[in-house]
């Protein structure tokens, strides 16, 4: 890209760049409705009359659209029906038989052991021996000299613990005689296996409740499950002890009649239930097959009458309400968010949109439009949690006050104030409205809290369009705290009310909002300075204090331009006034504009002693770059110095694009006219895009050529201001920056009387007045011999007529 392709792409517009940054711009109001719809959609779904049975209807209620109802009853009926068949689930215990059995050949295989421990000891030559330790009893020594009979008697409590139940003695002598047999010991297991192997079940009454249809049985050792329908087969604890005496006497023939009923006997009491209830599985199994129940639904038609008025509300219809209410809440949750975005976005590119074309307003940048959307934004959400912490500190006041008059205390004016502050009056006014716009709907689109939120808004930007401290602020919250009970009072008499308590406490809590509004926007100014670089009036003033150590460093290192810095200044903020442009702004930009001079001061002909000048060693090309680089040494100081983006971008224009003359000339002189390009001789620019930074131009060539204007009379004067203002306007260094005809005469008049004011004629008093002891006569001669000398001999005599006058007064 060539130098001056750059040129042309940096003038343009900075309202044309924003429009080439469409997509941002788009993004950033899509992003700022739809924060705003989610803050504001639960307040905007559409409600229907709540009723409870029994309630009388107040109007006829018809369905809008189809929708399905659920049929509760029937959905009732068809779960409590998956819960029926659920089949009950018993849990067999298929290895007790086994365990019981283990138990009794334990128990006997110990006596056996016993006795057979005892005759080997016998054998042996001993009377007697020791008894082996026994697991589940509590086995001691015996004396040596005990018989057989005893040492078996003494261990029965040990064969009673292993066995698990306790043995009559008639038994045990039965079991001692027969010698602990295994054949015993075996019958009581298989009588034990055939009877628990069909299963024995507590509650036999709870079990064949479930005869109809049937139950489940799982078997504990491998969980596997079988559909049993025939439950008479089971045993009560009373059936399994018949059963075992009955299988006794058929199987234990052989055996003698007390042998047999000691075999039954104790099996029958060794034998427990087998087969219980598996409650919580079956009630798990219960809550599975009814989650599973779909409900039953009946179709409303469009149309369908839902209530009649004056009749008694029933559940059905309650139901239907609820339905159809839940519908209509599932299609909002998306269909109204799109609806309420696009219509919010509708209207804020209609009231900016149309307020940019039309209105003088200043040109906007991205970071403006992401001011005003962070601000609607944060706004708009504070005053939705007002809105909701009111009707909570409403009810817990002790006193009678009303949260519609405490919603009269949002400070909403905050806003708009803001906006003014820093965008000026001609953007707040269409954010007013637009505030007070989105605001009503979080009120249930109440017509008084539109009104009141505007003309709140409203005032607080008239109040503070010229805010040059910060105090301000201060008064104009005072001011719209008042201008607020006034608003209140319209709108309390409006509605047909009187004089009462309520407008008391009305006026209070408005008066208490607009305050706050002040002291908001007081303390969110410096904030909003630092994050988006915007520089007040407030600042503004504290920028063109001359005491700031920039401009104290260009006093002392650039004399000269700080002299020419603070004329321009005066110029400028006259000029500004006149045209209705921003004065402060002007003036402090006027200060600064030159302040990259600082880093070469002597290569700048106001701080050049007489008769020396370092451009002239220079080559053009290398004199240019060095006038063209104090505008880039200049922003770079400014950013250091944190001065503001408005004043950057002024010393960044304050030359535009516009040409070195001087030195272009020159080489073109050296070099020849065909070796020369222009656009290295001109200012990198942009041109200026406001009207501050035009003024700043006009006025930096106005007071630099009038200081080598010879005999500066008033139409000397003012011919110098006209032919510099024409020829920077042919050249097209005001295109962007909005400067009407009219206005360039206003400035044009402005420079005109400052600049007269400077130069005008001084009293010429003769050299006698000001000498001692000199007489008229000397005074004129010496007059007259200065004019006729030539300005190298002048030059010499004034240095040498004041290092006589130093010598004078403080050497000698």
């Amino acid at each position: 890209m060539t130098h001056g392709e750059n040129i042309k792409k940096q003038s343009v517009p900075i309202l044309d760049r924003l429009h080439s940054h469409s997509n941002l711009t788009v993004l950033l109001l899509f992003v700022t409705t739809l924060v705003i719809a989610l803050v504001l959609f639960p307040s905007q779904s559409v409600t229907l009359p709540k009723y409870q049975v029994g309630d009388i209807v107040q109007k006829d209620i018809k369905s809008p659209k189809d929708f399905l109802v659920e049929d509760k009853q029937a959905t009732q009926a068809k779960k409590e029906e998956a819960s029926r068949s659920v089949l009950t689930i018993y849990d067999l215990d298929d290895t007790l038989a086994t365990e019981l059995g283990n138990q009794v050949t334990e128990a006997f295989a110990y006596l056996r052991e016993l006795a057979e421990t005892y005759r080997s000891g016998a054998t042996n030559g001993k009377q007697g021996a020791k008894s082996p330790e026994v697991k589940a009893g509590v086995a001691t020594s015996r004396p040596e000299t005990m018989s057989l009979h005893e040492l078996i008697w003494a261990e029965k409590q040990n064969f009673e613990n292993i066995l698990g139940i306790k043995i009559a003695d008639s038994d045990y002598k039965i079991l001692e005689k027969e010698g602990f047999s295994d054949v015993i010991a075996s019958d009581i297991r298989q009588l034990l296996e055939t009877v628990l192997g069909i299963g024995i079940v507590a509650d036999k009454q709870l079990l064949l409740q479930e005869q109809e249809k049937g139950i489940v049985v799982r078997r504990l050792s491998s969980l596997d499950e079988a559909f049993v329908g025939n439950l008479q087969n089971f045993y009560s604890r009373s059936q399994a002890r018949a059963a075992m005496a009955e299988v006794g006497r058929q199987e234990f023939t052989e055996s003698s009649y007390a042998l047999r009923n000691l075999i039954v006997d104790v099996a029958q009491d060794l034998t427990q239930p087998n087969l219980t209830l598996n409650k919580g599985e079956t009630e798990a199994r219960k809550r599975e097959a009814v989650a599973e129940v779909k409900p039953v639904l009946t179709q409303v038609k469009q149309g369908e009458m839902l209530l009649r008025e004056g009749e008694k509300v029933t559940e059905s219809e309650v139901d239907k309400l609820e339905a159809l209410q839940a519908d209509t809440e599932q299609e909002q949750v998306l269909t109204s968010i799109v609806g309420f975005m696009l219509f919010v976005m509708v209207f804020l590119v209609i009231i900016f949109g149309v307020n940019f074309e039309t209105c003088s307003t200043p040109t906007v940048n991205m970071r403006d439009l992401l001011f005003l959307s962070l601000m609607l934004v944060t706004l708009f959400f504070l005053i939705k949690v007002s809105a909701t912490l009111s009707t909570g500190i409403a009810g817990s006041i002790p006193y009678s006050v009303e949260a519609s008059s405490l919603l009269y205390a949002i400070p909403v004016a905050t806003g708009a104030m803001t906006v003014c502050l820093f965008m000026g009056v001609q953007i707040a006014l269409p954010f007013s409205l637009a505030m007070a716009f989105l605001s009503a709907f979080l009120f249930e689109n109440r017509f008084d809290m539109f009104v009141f939120f505007l003309l709140s808004s409203i005032m607080g930007s008239y109040w503070v369009r010229t805010c040059k401290e910060r105090g301000t602020l201060i008064k104009a919250g005072l001011k719209v705290g008042f201008a607020n009970m006034l608003v209140v009072s319209a709108l309390h008499l409006l509605k047909g009310a009187g004089l009462d308590v309520k407008l008391a406490g009305d006026w209070v809590f408005s008066f208490v909002g607009g305050v706050t509004s002040g002291i908001l926007v007081a303390g969110l100014a410096p904030v909003i300075e630092m994050m988006f670089g915007y520089t007040t009036d407030i600042k503004m003033l504290e920028l063109a204090n001359l005491d700031r150590p920039i401009l104290r460093k260009l006093m002392l290192e650039a004399p000269g331009t700080y002299h020419h810095s603070v004329v321009v200044g005066s110029l400028v903020e006259a000029a500004a006034a006149a045209i209705g442009a921003n004065p402060l702004l002007a003036k402090a930009s006027g200060y600064y504009h030159d302040i990259g001079k600082i880093k070469k001061p002597l290569y700048f002909i106001e701080n050049q002693a007489r008769g020396e000048n370092k451009h002239d060693k220079l080559a053009p090309s290398m004199s240019s770059l060095i006038l063209i680089a104090h505008v880039k040494d200049g922003v770079e100081i400014a950013k250091n110095g944190r001065l503001g983006r408005e004043i950057i971008d002024i010393i960044q224009q304050h030359h535009g694009t516009s040409l070195i003359t001087y030195f272009y000339n020159k080489a073109k002189q050296q070099k020849g006219e065909d070796s020369v390009k222009m656009e290295h001789f001109r200012y990198p620019g942009p041109k200026p895009q406001t009207k501050e930074a035009g003024l700043v131009l006009l006025a930096d060539a106005v007071e630099a050529a009038s200081r080598a204007l010879e005999n500066p009379t008033p139409a000397r004067i003012q011919g110098l201001v006209q032919k510099i203002i024409n020829k920077i306007f042919l050249d097209g260094q005001l295109d962007d920056c909005e400067l009407t005809l009219k206005d360039l005469h206003e400035i044009a008049r402005s420079f005109n009387k400052i600049l007269t004011g400077i130069h005008h004629h001084r009293i010429e008093y003769p050299e006698a007045d000001a000498r001692v002891g000199s007489g008229p006569r000397r005074a004129n001669g010496n007059s007259d011999r200065r004019q006729t000398r030539s300005p190298q001999d002048r030059a010499q005599e004034d240095r040498e007529e004041g290092a006589n006058n130093l010598k004078r007064l403080g050497m000698s």
